[in-house]
C-alpha cells in the first residue's frame, strides 16, 4: 500500500511538473491573436479572393514579388527582374535560398528548394476556373508556341519568364496578388481539393491546426528566407485566429486582452470607442492605439440599367435623371460623420478612391448634397416633387441597414420613396451577380493598386455573371477609353484616360458613390511592427509582441 501510494504521489508530482513546464513554455511564446468574423473558406492561394482568405494565405505563401506599404513592387522570391522594351516579356531571376515548408511528401520530410518550374506549374493551374478565382487576370497571357502553349517558361532553375499578348503596365502589380504564390505541385496533386486545408508554402508561418469555424493556428517557419537587420523573420512564434461571429463578443474579447487587434470600421463598436468627432475615447487611450490609413476601397449603391430585364424596363431607375436625383438627394458628409464616426471620406469625386495617383477631385466632379438640384432632376424625369414616382427598392444587408435608412429618410424629403430590403450577405451577393435586383449596396476593393482595376467593373465585356459589371453599364466611348488605357505605357496619358472614364461614369450615373473607406485597426500597446497599407493587407512577419 505504502509503495503504491508513493508511486501515485511521484506520478502526480511528475504530471504537475510537466503541466507547469508546458504552461511556462506557452507563456514564453509570443502569439498574435485576431478574430475573423466571416470565417476562412480556403488556405489555397488560388482561392484567395476574400479578405479573410487573403490575410491567412499571406502568412503562409510568397510570390515572385510583394507590395510595400507605399504601394511599390518589391522583390520576394524573385531577387530581380527585367521587362522587354515592348512590354511583352517579363523575366524573373529567383533567389536560390527559398525552400518550401517541411512536408511528409518531400524526401526526408524536409522542404525542398523552390525552382522556376514550380512557378510554371503554380501559374498554369490558375487557368482552371474550377478552383481558381484568377482566370480573368490571365486573359492577356500569350499561350502560343514560344511559351510551349502555357504562357510561362523556366529557362533554368532560377529564371522564370512570362509572355503577354499586349503590353499592360499594371501587370507587375497584379503579380503581388496572393493568387500568384508558388505552391509545390507534388503536394497539390496529392491532396487535390484538400490542398485548401493542407497548405504548404514558403511563407513566414506554416499551418499547425485548423478546426473550421472554431480556430486556426499558424506557427513560425524556422526556415523562412527573409531577414531584417540580420535577424531572421518572423519574430512571432505563432498566430491564432478565432472565428467569433458576434461583433460585440469579439470586441469584448479584445478589451479583455484575448485579442491583440480588431480591424475594420464595421467590426468596431464605434460609439463606444470613438467620440462624435472620430477621436479615440479618453478611457481607452492607455490601453490601445488606433491605426488609420487611406483604403483603396469605394462603397457605392449600384443600379442595374440593362433594359433587357423586365424589372429594369418597368422601373424608374432606368431614367438617368432619377439616378442623378438620388445622387444629389442625400448628405454624404453627414452620413460619414454621424454613422461612421468620420471613418472614411465622402465620395464626391468619382469612383476612383484617394491613394491612387490618378485620383483628382478637381478634374473629376461627382455629386454633393443639393436637394434643389435633386428636385430639378425629378422634374426632368417627369416626376415633379416625386409625384406619381413608383416606390424604389434598395437591397442591402443588416450590416448597412442604418446607413441605408439614413439615405431613405433624406430622399423622402425630396419625394423619392425608398423601400429597404434586407438580405443575408451571401444571398444578396448571388442576387446581384445574377442580375435579380436592380438597386443594391456594394463595394469594390482594389485587387492591385491601379485605377484600371476599379474602372474594369464598368467595361461592357465584363457583364455579370461572368464579370463584375453588376450594373451592365455600356458606353462605347467608355469602352474605347478603357481599351486605350489598358495598353498605354505613358502614365500621364493613362491617368488622363482614367479621369475621362470616371467622369463619364458620374455623368451617366449607373452608381451612387457613398464613401472612400479607411483602414482602421485597434491594436494593444504591447504590439509593435504592425504596418498598415492602402491595400489593407495584413503582414505579421515583422510584428513583435512584448509582455504586458
Amino acid at each position: 500500500m505504502k509503495k503504491g501510494i508513493t508511486i501515485i504521489v511521484a506520478l502526480s508530482l511528475l504530471i504537475a511538473s510537466c503541466t507547469s513546464s508546458l504552461k511556462k513554455e506557452e507563456e514564453n511564446k509570443t502569439v498574435f491573436r485576431y478574430n475573423e468574423m466571416s470565417g476562412i473558406s480556403s488556405l489555397d492561394p488560388a482561392a484567395a479572393r476574400s479578405f479573410e482568405n487573403i490575410w491567412a494565405v499571406n502568412q503562409i505563401f510568397n510570390g515572385l514579388v510583394q507590395m510595400s506599404d507605399s504601394l511599390q513592387v518589391k522583390p520576394s522570391i524573385a531577387k530581380s527582374w527585367k521587362i522587354s522594351e515592348d512590354g511583352l516579356v517579363y523575366t524573373f531571376y529567383l533567389r536560390r535560398d527559398v525552400y518550401f515548408q517541411d512536408s511528409e511528401l518531400f524526401p526526408d520530410k524536409k522542404g525542398r528548394r523552390v525552382v522556376a518550374d514550380d512557378f510554371v506549374h503554380s501559374f498554369f493551374r490558375l487557368f482552371d476556373s474550377k478552383f481558381s478565382s484568377a482566370t480573368t487576370l490571365l486573359s492577356n497571357i500569350d499561350r502560343s508556341e514560344k511559351s510551349n502553349y502555357k504562357g510561362f517558361t523556366a529557362l533554368d532553375d532560377s529564371t522564370f519568364v512570362i509572355y503577354l499578348q499586349r503590353p499592360f503596365t499594371p501587370f507587375l502589380g497584379i503579380l503581388t496578388m496572393k493568387y500568384f504564390s508558388v505552391v509545390p505541385i507534388e503536394v497539390v496533386e496529392y491532396y487535390g481539393d484538400d490542398f485548401r486545408s493542407h497548405p504548404v508554402g514558403t511563407g513566414p508561418f506554416k499551418l499547425k491546426m485548423w478546426e473550421e469555424g472554431s480556430k486556426l493556428v499558424l506557427v513560425k517557419n524556422e526556415n523562412y528566407f527573409e531577414n531584417e537587420n540580420g535577424e531572421r523573420l518572423p519574430y512571432l512564434d505563432a498566430i491564432s485566429i478565432s472565428f467569433i461571429k458576434d461583433k460585440e463578443t469579439s470586441f469584448l474579447e479584445f478589451l479583455k486582452g484575448n485579442l491583440d487587434m480588431v480591424s475594420g470600421a464595421d467590426e468596431i463598436n464605434k460609439d463606444e470607442v470613438f467620440t462624435k468627432n472620430g477621436q479615440l475615447n479618453e478611457r481607452y487611450a492607455d490601453k490601445f492605439y488606433v491605426q488609420t490609413q487611406p483604403f483603396l476601397k469605394t462603397d457605392y449603391l449600384g443600379f442595374l440599367i440593362d433594359e433587357k430585364f423586365n424589372h429594369v424596363k418597368n422601373s424608374p431607375i432606368k431614367i438617368k435623371a432619377i439616378r442623378q436625383a438620388i445622387n444629389y438627394g442625400f448628405d454624404r458628409v453627414k452620413m460619414v460623420k454621424y454613422l461612421r464616426a468620420n471613418i472614411g471620406t465622402p465620395a464626391t469625386a468619382g469612383f476612383i478612391p484617394p491613394g491612387l495617383p490618378s485620383f483628382d477631385d478637381k478634374k473629376v466632379k461627382g455629386y454633393t448634397y443639393d436637394p434643389e438640384i435633386a428636385k430639378k432632376y425629378l422634374s426632368i424625369a417627369g416626376y415633379p416633387a416625386g409625384k406619381n414616382l413608383p416606390e424604389i427598392t434598395l437591397h442591402t444587408t443588416e450590416q448597412y441597414l442604418e446607413l441605408c435608412e439614413f439615405i431613405q429618410s433624406q430622399l423622402a424629403d425630396i419625394g423619392i420613396k425608398l423601400k429597404i430590403d434586407v438580405n443575408k450577405a451571401a444571398i444578396l451577393s448571388e442576387a446581384v451577380a445574377s442580375s435579380e435586383v436592380n438597386f443594391f449596396r456594394k463595394s469594390w476593393v482594389a485587387d492591385y493598386p491601379d485605377a484600371e482595376n476599379f474602372l474594369s467593373i464598368f467595361y461592357s465585356s465584363n457583364f455579370s455573371p461572368m464579370g463584375f459589371n453588376y450594373t451592365h453599364y455600356k458606353n462605347s466611348e467608355y469602352d474605347n477609353l478603357y481599351e486605350k488605357a489598358r495598353y498605354e505605357l505613358n502614365d500621364t496619358l493613362r491617368y488622363k484616360y482614367y479621369q475621362e472614364m470616371d467622369q463619364l461614369l458620374m455623368d451617366d450615373a449607373p452608381i451612387v458613390p457613398l464613401y472612400y473607406d479607411q483602414v482602421v485597426r485597434l491594436v494593444h500597446k504591447n504590439i509593435s511592427g504592425l504596418s498598415a497599407n492602402p491595400m489593407n493587407l495584413l503582414s505579421l512577419k515583422k510584428v513583435k509582441k512584448s509582455k504586458v
